[in-house]
């Protein structure tokens, strides 16, 4: 592409090739051909004077599209479809009366629609199936190695570095039961008509409503659709868009939950996104080694939600069977959209497949901040050996205040354990006290909720889509 105009990142920083041919003009307009063909065949079908002559030279050019020519035909006729309509009837002289015979612009545009859509879900879907399966592994790795929990990003009761994999996981386990709910249910616009009563085809198939229903079922089934909407005016509901949008950024939100709390990870020096040998992570300061996988992430999928209302507000404003308003912002929104999520997938997936873990830093953490979660315990050990329990309560009150003071004002080291083995209210030595403070008496049920999840609900899904995990994943651009 030439330098000296504007080019998008998503295209040539952030999306895959796969994503970029599905909304590429080959793919767009190869497709309008596809779907001119389905028509005449099912008219033919159906008793419409269309000869099998006129249909095989259309299938002979269904790929070989003259862009310069169709864009000569749309800067003389300012309508796209009309121009396609031309350049198509150029190499296939013999079809060209019966080219889009009885459609409005919206069947090839509006079908075509759907059928990216669709493909571009299938392709979300099986990188989303990638992305569950190696966070799986992480998940399994490390079910049992505790780490701090944090509420409000204030240290809380421990978890395991595994069972906070889970809760990415899980996220992503919702959004592909989104996403297959979402491919289920996309229907064809079908052949409706200029303002959806396909008043066209009543005239062409001389008021056999049979026909015209059997003709959208040929259609939908020669596209590999199940079905057609059962009501429209011009257009497929703008609903539709914004329905799929709305998949989209589920997952946005679920990858950026992912991407936020690895930054926080970073920050604390217990987990790593993966850094390269010659990887530079400041141009001025040689040292650092900033999350920018993540942050990418995060950025591209703020760009998702924000996109979102583009089709939400779209939808709303179709005026009675159609409006133009929407095909200039859905040529933006739906595709980018895809592109920006397709990105975050491939992010998402070389980042999870690298993490680094730093067990020893993860334990100094904890064991600075276990002896306050350990008090009750400790408690509990002390009225054991004769204690009253609401002076022992008091004293570890006034302990633990002294020795967060110690910590936050002296910059010195938590001195909980010392200070409560020198008070002899409590008659413990301070190796008795440091017996309950083994991390994995903390950690409740998270190796078990880890493993839980995976046998209930990883491993099914893996097995149904083993087929997507064979599949090559897409390497980062940059």
């Amino acid at each position: 592409m030439a330098k000296d105009i504007y080019e998008s990142p998503l295209a040539s920083r952030y999306a895959s090739d796969e994503m970029l041919y599905l909304f590429s003009p080959q793919k767009k307009f190869s497709t309008w051909r596809r779907l001119w063909i389905a028509l005449a065949r099912a008219e033919k079908e159906l008793g419409l004077n269309i000869t099998d002559g006129q249909i095989a030279q259309m299938e002979q050019h269904i790929d070989d599209i003259d862009f310069a020519y169709a864009a000569q035909m749309e800067k003389q006729l300012r309508h796209d479809v009309m121009a396609h309509v031309h350049t198509f009837g150029k190499v296939c002289p013999d079809a060209m009366p019966i080219i889009h015979l009885g459609a409005t612009s919206c069947y090839v545009g509006d079908n075509t629609d759907v059928i990216l859509m669709r493909e571009g879900l299938e392709i979300i879907r099986a990188k989303l199936v990638k992305v569950i399966a190696i966070l799986a592994d992480f998940a399994d790795r490390y079910k049992s190695l505790p780490t701090l929990g944090f509420t409000h990003f204030q240290p809380a009761q421990l978890t395991t570095v595994g069972k906070r994999a889970s809760l990415w996981l899980n996220e992503l386990l919702m959004d592909l039961e989104e996403l297959e709910f979402r491919i289920s249910t996309l229907k064809l616009l079908g052949s409706k008509g200029t303002t959806g009563t396909q008043a066209s085809f009543m005239e062409l198939f001389d008021g056999d409503h049979e026909k015209i229903k059997k003709m959208e079922q040929l259609i939908a089934k020669e596209m590999g659709f199940d079905s057609v909407v059962p009501v429209s005016g011009q257009t497929y509901s703008r609903k539709m868009d914004a329905n799929v949008l709305s998949t989209l950024s589920g997952i946005a939100q679920s990858a950026g939950k992912f991407a936020t709390d690895m930054r926080l990870l970073s920050h604390l020096k217990e987990c790593e996104e993966p850094f390269e040998g010659k990887q530079i992570g400041s141009s001025a300061m040689p040292y650092k080694r900033n999350p920018m996988r993540c942050e990418r992430i995060c950025s591209l999928a703020r760009y998702v939600m924000a996109d979102t209302m583009n089709t939400a507000m779209t939808s709303y404003n179709q005026w009675f069977e159609r409006t133009l308003d929407d095909s200039a912002n859905k040529r933006i929104s739906v595709p980018e959209a895809f592109l920006a999520v397709d990105a975050i997938l491939n992010i998402y997936m070389n980042v999870a497949d690298g993490i680094k873990v730093y067990p020893k830093v993860i334990e100094k953490h904890i064991l600075e901040e276990l002896p306050f979660m350990a008090t009750e315990n400790i408690m509990m050990r002390a009225v054991k050996r004769g204690g009253n329990r609401q002076e022992l309560h008091e004293a570890i009150r006034v302990h633990s205040v002294a020795a967060g003071n110690t910590v936050k004002e002296l910059g010195g080291k938590n001195d909980l354990v010392s200070r409560i083995a020198a008070d002899p209210l409590f008659g413990l030595t301070e190796e008795e006290i440091n017996a309950e403070l083994d991390p994995a008496k903390y950690i409740g049920r998270a190796p078990e909720q880890v493993t839980e999840l995976l046998e209930g609900c990883v491993k099914p899904v893996l097995e149904k889509y083993a087929d997507c995990l064979e599949q090559k994943g897409a390497e980062l651009k940059v």
